[in-house]
């Protein structure tokens, strides 16, 4: 088992700002990083990926679409659009070592039409990954399905839609993770949802219900690790957390107000929870 922390808890960019913390990490015993990928500059992607390097410290990647780059959208040249932004943040992971990249890169965040998807939807999402999966095989690049709650999208919202729909691609550049936060919304039962799309399943989010301290929520953790292990999960284990240092993500992601004692606190007792979580399993 690998454990990693999501760098969105500090930052949205990777300039040398974050390099001191990637050190911190490091003594605080994970394995790796999560880095985002937003602000599409390689030559920072090449810098921090040499810090990671040096660091020990192995890397996987997020990303999210947009309106103007979607997927599944009516528009050709919009659904276009979508892929190349996919391709684009492809090249940011191979300039930083990252190994996969992940998030909801199936329909652009937040965007809502009053309706569940259609089956043209499906198809376009199928057409487009698969284009952008090809491109990712190039760079040793795995693509990482995100299915987010009703909340935040509409497209996917379920381990099992999301791994029938990988499993239609059948690309082996694209596959699928699992988020206890979205999970937790989601899902009737952790165990069942794990199992039903055991097959695509490369990546596990661990977030709590109100996006704080792993441990300190209402997650129904046994059922959660219980459903990993009965699986044989061995990938990444990457805290997602999010908090008010960063205004417009706090936004997005509808932080109000301090969930933890500071992100030290957060890393360091998140990390203490899954070990002796996992291990005890």
């Amino acid at each position: 088992m690998k454990y990693g922390l999501n760098l969105l808890l500090w930052t949205s960019g990777v300039d040398e700002s974050i390099f001191p913390t990637l050190e911190k990490i490091k003594e605080w015993g994970y394995d790796g990083v999560e880095l985002p990928v937003f602000d599409m500059q390689e030559p920072a992607y090449t810098k921090i990926g040499k810090k990671l390097d040096e660091l020990g410290l192995g890397r996987t990647a997020v990303t999210v679409c947009t309106d103007e780059e979607n997927p599944i959208s009516p528009e050709a040249s919009i659904r276009q659009a979508g892929v190349d932004r996919i391709k684009k943040a492809v090249d940011m992971c191979a300039a930083s070592g990252a190994t996969h990249l992940l998030g909801p890169i199936h329909s652009a965040l937040g965007t809502f039409v009053g309706r569940g998807r259609t089956e043209e939807e499906w198809k376009w999402g199928q057409e487009s990954l698969t284009k952008a999966a090809d491109y990712a095989q190039k760079q040793n690049v795995t693509l990482v399905v995100e299915y987010l709650n009703r909340f935040e999208a509409y497209f996917l919202n379920s381990a099992e839609d999301t791994g029938r729909f990988c499993r239609e691609v059948n690309h082996p550049n694209l596959k699928m993770m699992y988020d206890t936060f979205h999970a937790n919304i989601e899902e009737k039962d952790p165990i069942a949802a794990v199992e039903s799309c055991k097959d695509q399943l490369v990546h596990v989010h661990i977030s709590e219900n109100d996006r704080s301290t792993p441990g300190e929520g209402q997650i129904n953790w046994d059922a959660s690790f219980e459903a990993l292990k009965r699986v044989d999960y061995d990938g990444w284990f990457i805290i997602e957390a999010f908090g008010l240092a960063l205004p417009e993500l706090a936004a997005a992601t509808r932080i109000w107000r301090r969930m933890f004692p500071n992100e030290e606190y957060l890393a360091k007792n998140g990390l203490a929870f899954m070990k002796s979580r996992w291990e005890s399993m």
